[in-house]
């Protein structure tokens, strides 16, 4: 078996253990950054749905804020914002390189496509049950957490899991230049190197990581929904 997987992937076999460093580099991008934009994205996301002008707390101008600030920073293409963040990312973490720095523009780029997905989400959630809420005399911060959040958790669960499956891409482009992870593997050893069979198993990992996300997020939709 080791022979054959010698000759299958002969560029591999001698570096597994850069390939499960890399592996973990991803994971800890892909987790910590899931962790930190999801509180911050679900908060903004709340804050953009009760501020609009149909919301329990409107606030149109505060909502325009935000709302451009959002879509600004939705339309950055990762590899700008990386280099325009440069000087912060230095003053937050100490360095622009390496898998940790790699998590402030990963945050920054993830908070507001995250907070669009949630304000998206909980605009599903039916008006009927709002307004019965509203005339039962519930204060609004009830309302957000007993009304928006549950009622819309299935909803919730799905645009996490494709954010989720987003910020695995992002992942791969930081490992690009100089986060660390599969996507720097890939890049570092495979492409540039010329070992295709490097390419292919991290691009194999980072699929699984990307079905495995999508599977976990299907099952507990399906849970919650019944």
């Amino acid at each position: 078996m080791m022979s054959f997987l010698d000759q299958l992937l002969p560029n591999v076999t001698p570096i597994w253990d850069i390939v499960w460093q890399s592996l973990w580099e991803t994971l800890y991008m892909t987790l910590a950054t899931g962790l930190i934009a999801g509180l911050l994205g679900i908060m903004l996301g709340i804050i953009l749905l009760v501020t609009d002008e149909n919301g329990l707390l409107a606030n149109p101008v505060l909502y325009n804020i935000l709302d451009k600030v959002v879509n600004i920073f939705r339309s950055l293409p990762f590899i700008i914002l990386v280099a325009l963040i440069y000087p912060f990312t230095r003053l937050v973490v100490g360095t622009a390189i390496g898998t940790t720095a790699s998590l402030v523009p990963l945050v920054i780029s993830t908070v507001p496509f995250f907070a669009r997905q949630i304000q998206n989400a909980l605009l599903e959630v039916d008006p009927g049950i709002i307004e019965a809420a509203q005339a039962m005399g519930t204060s609004n911060l009830d309302i957000i957490f007993r009304v928006y959040l549950k009622e819309g958790l299935a909803s919730i669960i799905r645009v996490s899991a494709v954010t989720i499956i987003n910020l695995i891409g992002l992942t791969a482009m930081a490992g690009a230049i100089g986060g660390g992870g599969l996507g720097n593997l890939a890049i570092s050893r495979g492409y540039n190197r010329y070992q295709s069979d490097v390419i292919f198993v991290a691009t194999a990992l980072i699929l699984i990581i990307v079905f495995i996300s999508q599977a976990i997020g299907n099952y507990l939709v399906k849970k919650v929904s019944h």
